[in-house]
């Protein structure tokens, strides 16, 4: 019997935020907490209590991975925000601060726990600062499912990495109002080879939600048997391959009753994998839409 073994999520140390960002932008957030409002671009304002929450966000997913690298936790969710996927190197961006899984994938190749780290970010939105984070680091696969073309304009299927990464991005391009076949079909067809060809030794998830069909934003019409479909994919691939994990990170999701199902849907998984994706399988009927991809990354 699997349980639910919650804990807080610590501030982050600031030698593990700096694996990331520019040491102007730590200080940029720390002078928004003696101000009422910080905007850092139209969509990213920081308000007296954001950089302790920040903080927080990218020290939950620190503390998360590092307690699934040593066995103390088969996998695990961090729930939080803000969101992260968008932050780069030298900038806040797209209601991000600090980019919360990039930090928890440079903490774990620092600590020596992991030698190759695969991200797979299921947002709506392409996570421009994790791509650019590793686009030229092997030890970091960065796969990416998303709306495009959509904010924030990257995420294109030819961006696959450079110099030593280069074939360590796999973006997933994806046109408005697609649904669960789609995304199942997706994992079966590209993102599950790719993995097995990367063979991380750990598997962190930008989990977000908004491409759940009640999401304002997102233009997508996934349901929350999508997200318990995805998560149970990779929890199977985890258990297969000996990889730690998977952690989940929540990014985006903007409607909270579609936010709270998919949420507790993978969760669920996490739990008690016993999901049963459905009978038969889609890729037959959608394999072309997918030919490209696994042309480009010979898959």
């Amino acid at each position: 019997m699997r349980h639910l073994n919650p804990f807080e999520a610590p501030l982050v140390d600031a030698a593990h935020a700096l694996l990331v960002h520019a040491t102007d932008v730590l200080e940029r957030l720390k002078r928004t907490a003696s101000a009422a409002e910080t905007h850092f671009d139209p969509d990213t304002v920081a308000s007296a209590g954001s950089y302790e929450a920040a903080r927080a966000s990218a020290g939950g997913a620190v503390a998360a991975v590092t307690r699934v690298l040593r066995g103390d936790l088969d996998s695990a969710f961090v729930i939080a925000r803000p969101p992260g996927h968008h932050a780069e190197h030298d900038r806040p961006m797209g209601f991000c601060l600090l980019n919360n899984v990039a930090i928890a994938a440079r903490a774990a190749i620092a600590s020596g726990r992991a030698e190759r780290v695969c991200i797979l970010d299921w947002d709506v939105h392409h996570g421009n600062g994790t791509q650019w984070s590793f686009y030229d680091d092997p030890r970091v696969l960065y796969v990416s499912l998303h709306r495009f073309p959509f904010y924030p304009g990257t995420g294109a299927a030819e961006e696959i990495g450079s110099g030593a990464g280069a074939g360590t991005t796999l973006n997933i391009p994806l046109s408005e109002a697609q649904d669960d076949a789609v995304y199942h079909a997706a994992f079966e067809r590209v993102i599950l080879p790719k993995l097995g060809a990367f063979a991380p030794s750990l598997l962190i998830v930008s989990a977000g939600y908004d491409a759940h069909a009640r999401d304002p934003l997102g233009g997508m019409r996934l349901t929350h048997g999508a997200y318990a479909d995805m998560t149970k994919m990779l929890v199977d691939f985890c258990r297969a391959h000996s990889v730690a994990g998977p952690v989940l990170v929540l990014e985006g999701g903007y409607a909270l009753d579609g936010l709270a199902q998919s949420v507790v849907a993978s969760v669920e998984q996490l739990l008690q994998p016993t999901y049963e994706a459905p009978s038969g399988s889609v890729v037959g009927a959608i394999a072309a839409e997918f030919d490209a991809l696994r042309a480009l990354h010979r898959l």
